[in-house]
C-alpha cells in the first residue's frame, strides 16, 4: 500500500526532488534491517554469552544501526529511543557509572520492563560494547546484563520499525494532505530530511573526528567513537554511504553533493587507522584533518546545492535539531 501510495504521489509531483523514494527505498529498508539485526543479537545472547559468538551480532547489528543513525526525527525520537540506542559521546562518563551499578546490583532491574527504565547512558550499543569489550576485568557476571542490552535493543529497534511500518511512512508520503496534521506541506518533509543530512554531517565533523583529534599539542585518539570495538572508522564510513543513499533517493540531479560524498568515503576507505589512533603522530594527525575538511567542504556544497535542488534552506545550526 505505501509503495503504491509513494508511486501515485511521484506521478503528481515533479521528478527533480522529492522524498517518496527516500521513505520507501531507504528509511523503510533501513529500520526493517536495524529490527531484524538487533533481534538476531538478542537470539544469540539469548543462546550464549560467549563473547567470540556475540561479538560478531554486536558488529552486524551496529553496521545496520549506522544505515539510520542519520534519521533523528518522528519514531526515532520518540521516548529518546535514539538515544537509548546509541549514547554517544558521553563525556562524564555517566554510563559506565549507571552500568556498572546494574552490573552488581539487585537483578531485578534487568528484566524488560525494569531495564527499560533506566538511565539511556546505560543502555543500547556504547553499553554492550562495554561488556563485549571490556578494558578491565568485570567485577561481576557480565551475561544477565547482555542478555537485558540486547533484549533492550532489539525492543526499541522493533518499536522504531513498527511505527514507521504502521502509520509513520504513510503520515510522510501525505504530507500536505487534508488531516495530516504532522507535515502541513511537502516541502516540510524535504526541509526534515535535508537538516537530517546536515546535522550527521555535523556530527561526524565534530564528534567523531573532531574529539579524536582534540588539539595539536593534546590529541585524544582515546575519544574516539566505537574504540574498543575497533569501530571509530568504520562508523565514519558507514555514516558517509548512509547520507549518499538517502541524498540519491531525494534527488538524482545533485552531482557536486555525490561527488563530495565520493569523495569523502574514498578518503576514509583509503585510511588505514580503524580507531584513528594515529592522530597522536604528524602524519596521522594530517590524514585525519584532510578527511575533517572534506566533510567540512561537503557540508558546504550539500548547503550551496543540495538544498535549493530540493527547495529547502537551513536559517539555523543543524544540530539544534529541526
Amino acid at each position: 500500500m505505501i509503495r503504491s501510495l509513494a508511486f501515485a504521489l511521484c506521478l503528481a509531483t515533479p521528478a527533480l526532488a522529492d522524498f517518496p523514494e527516500a521513505v520507501t527505498d531507504h528509511i523503510l529498508p533501513g529500520y526493517a534491517n536495524l529490527a531484524q539485526a538487533t533481534a538476531s543479537l538478542a537470539d544469540t545472547a539469548a543462546r550464549t554469552c560467549d563473547v567470540a559468538e556475540v561479538r560478531p551480532a554486536f558488529q552486524a547489528a551496529f553496521d545496520a544501526w549506522m544505515g539510520v543513525q542519520h534519521l533523528r526525527f518522528g519514531p526515532s525520537e520518540v521516548d529518546g529511543r535514539s538515544l537509548s540506542i546509541a549514547f554517544w559521546p558521553d563525556p562524564k562518563g555517566s554510563g559506565a557509572r549507571a552500568q556498572m551499578a546494574l552490573l552488581t546490583g539487585d537483578q531485578a532491574a534487568l528484566t524488560p520492563a525494569a531495564f527499560a527504565q533506566q538511565s539511556i547512558a546505560a543502555r543500547g550499543f556504547f553499553a554492550l560494547e562495554r561488556l563485549l569489550y571490556p578494558a578491565a576485568d568485570l567485577p561481576a557476571d557480565p551475561c544477565p546484563l547482555i542478555r537485558a542490552t540486547t533484549t533492550d535493543l532489539a525492543r526499541s529497534a522493533q518499536l522504531i520499525n513498527a511505527d514507521w511500518q504502521n502509520g509513520y511512512a504513510q503520515t510522510v508520503l501525505t504530507a500536505g494532505e487534508v488531516g495530516n496534521t504532522t507535515f502541513l506541506t511537502r516541502p516540510e518533509v524535504r526541509q526534515a530530511l535535508f537538516t537530517q543530512i546536515v546535522t550527521s554531517l555535523e556530527f561526524t565533523d565534530d564528534s567523531r573526528l573532531g574529539r579524536p583529534l582534540g588539539t595539536f599539542s593534546q590529541p585524544r585518539p582515546e575519544r574516539a567513537e566505537a574504540v574498543a570495538s575497533g569501530r571509530s572508522l568504520r562508523n565514519i564510513i558507514l555514516s558517509l554511504q548512509a547520507q549518499r543513499a538517502l541524498v540519491l533517493a531525494l534527488t538524482p540531479d545533485a552531482p557536486m553533493t555525490v561527488k563530495g560524498f565520493d569523495h569523502a568515503i574514498a578518503l576514509a576507505e583509503g585510511h588505514d587507522d580503524p580507531v584513528l589512533a594515529g592522530v597522536v603522530t604528524p602524519e596521522g594527525r594530517l590524514k585525519v584533518e584532510i578527511l575533517q575538511q572534506a566533510i567540512e567542504a561537503l557540508r558546504n556544497t550539500v548547503l550551496a546545492e543540495l538544498g535549493p535542488e530540493l527547495d529547502v534552506g537551513i536559517g539555523f545550526n543543524a544540530a539544534d535539531g529541526d
